[in-house]
C-alpha cells in the first residue's frame, strides 16, 4: 500500500510519522473540535457545509482556525493528490494547542487526515440498527468536539444489550446518537427530528431539504413515549447516509424495516451525492 500522508502543523507528513507533543490540550484535557466529510471519485461531498460547521465549532471553542476557507480547500486538494484515494473520509481536527500550563488555550494545531471510505454508499438502505437509550446530555451540544467519553464508555453496555448504538435522551426528550442524528415518522406520516441540545448534522440538513419536497417535516422535541408509536425510525450520518432502526430498547419500531420514508430518502440522498461525484452521469436527451 502506498504511504498515506497527513497534514500536521503546516506540513505534509507520512501518517505513520505524524505526531503531537503530549502538552497539547487535546491530550491534556480533551479540548478540540473536528469535522469529517467524504470524497467520492476524488470530489468532496458537501464540503462548504462541513467548513461552515468547522468554523462555527472553532468559534464556539475560541480556537482560531489559522487558515481561510480557500486555504483549507487548497490543503485538502494537495492531500488528495498525494494520497490518491478516490473514495475516502477526510477529517479536519483543530486542537487546543500546546498550553504552557496544561489548562490555558494556546495556538491551535491543525491536523487533516485521509483514509479509505469504510462504508460504501448505496441507493439501498443498510442493515437496520438496534438502539438502546441512555440518559445523557453532551457539553456544548451544537459544537462538534472531540469529546466522545460517554459514547466510548458505553460500548460494553451497548453490546450487552444486543444493540448497535446508543440513543441519548435528556429529561425524557430524545437528542441524538453519538455520531448520528435521529428521525421518526409519526402516525400522520410527518418526519420529525430533534431540534435542540444536539449537533445538527450535514446529512440531517440534506435529508430535511429532500423530505420537504414530498413529506411534512418538523424539528421539535421527541419524547421517549413517542418512540413506541413511531411508524419508522432511522439515523443519519456522513459515513452511512441513512440507517433504518428496527428496535429501540428491545421494542420493534413499525411494521417494515426499512420503512418507505427511509428507503425513498436514502435513494434521493444517493442521487444527490452521485450528481456531485459524477456530474455528467445523468445527462438526458430531449425528445
Amino acid at each position: 500500500m502506498n504511504t498515506l500522508f497527513t497534514y500536521v502543523r503546516d506540513s505534509f507528513i507520512p501518517a505513520d510519522q505524524a505526531s503531537l507533543l503530549i502538552g497539547d490540550l487535546s491530550i491534556q484535557r480533551g479540548y478540540g473540535i473536528f469535522d469529517f466529510f467524504k470524497t467520492l471519485d476524488h470530489k468532496p461531498i458537501f464540503l462548504d457545509d462541513h467548513l461552515d460547521r468547522l468554523f462555527h465549532s472553532a468559534a464556539q471553542l475560541r480556537l482560531p482556525v489559522g487558515k481561510t476557507r480557500e486555504e483549507l480547500k487548497t490543503i485538502i486538494d494537495q492531500l488528495q493528490r498525494k494520497n490518491n484515494i478516490p473514495d475516502s473520509g477526510i477529517r479536519i481536527t483543530l486542537t487546543g494547542g500546546y498550553s504552557p500550563d496544561g489548562y490555558s488555550l494556546s495556538q491551535p494545531n491543525l491536523i487533516i487526515t485521509q483514509q479509505p471510505l469504510l462504508f460504501p454508499i448505496s441507493p439501498e438502505c443498510p442493515k437496520p440498527f438496534r438502539l438502546v437509550t441512555w440518559p445523557h446530555q453532551r457539553q456544548l451540544p451544537e459544537t462538534k468536539t472531540i469529546d466522545y467519553l460517554m459514547a466510548i464508555w458505553l460500548q460494553p453496555y451497548i453490546r450487552e444489550q444486543g444493540a448497535d448504538d446508543v440513543l441519548y435522551h435528556y429529561d425524557g426528550v430524545i437528542t441524538e446518537c453519538p455520531r448520528c442524528n435521529f428521525f421518526i415518522v409519526t402516525d400522520d406520516d410527518t418526519l420529525v427530528t430533534p431540534a435542540r441540545n444536539m449537533l445538527k448534522g450535514i446529512t440531517r440538513m440534506k435529508v430535511l431539504q429532500l423530505a420537504g419536497t414530498k413529506l411534512k417535516t418538523e424539528a421539535r422535541d421527541i419524547t421517549l413515549e413517542e418512540l413506541r408509536t413511531a411508524k419508522e425510525a432511522f439515523i443519519t450520518s456522513t459515513g452511512k447516509h441513512i440507517v433504518p432502526v428496527s428496535h429501540i430498547d428491545g421494542h420493534p419500531i413499525g411494521q417494515i424495516t426499512p420503512g418507505p420514508a427511509a428507503q425513498w430518502l436514502n435513494g434521493q440522498l444517493y442521487r444527490l451525492v452521485q450528481d456531485i461525484s459524477h456530474p455528467h452521469s445523468h445527462q438526458t436527451t430531449s425528445k
